[in-house]
């Protein structure tokens, strides 16, 4: 099961809506693309790379047009998606939303 976190959906949100700003249809598209990104991810858990800053097997990340989508595989076939960012984005471990 993929399950998002609110701060990851709020990450998208903030993405549709700065895109929209010139394109509403591009908007729409992006975010639902990085939506599908995530949907074979209950299957194929270990399909993105590991994340270069924590340098953890189980936090992992696909890339996406200009973005990053950061994914924890959790007990018990969960991928939780943690986060959603700008590939140029400079990011500190500790920015990562995780339980741990």
């Amino acid at each position: 099961m993929v399950k998002w976190t609110a701060h990851a959906k709020s990450q998208v949100r903030h993405i549709h809506d700065y895109i929209a700003q010139d394109s509403p249809l591009y908007a729409k598209r992006v975010s639902e693309e990085l939506v599908k990104r995530t949907l074979d991810l209950d299957t194929l858990p270990r399909k993105g790379k590991k994340v270069p800053e924590l340098n953890v097997d189980a936090v992992r990340e696909l890339g996406l047009y200009s973005y990053r989508i950061l994914y924890e595989i959790k007990v018990d076939d969960l991928v939780e998606i943690l986060a959603v960012i700008h590939k140029r984005q400079h990011l500190e471990p500790e920015e990562i939303p995780r339980d741990l």
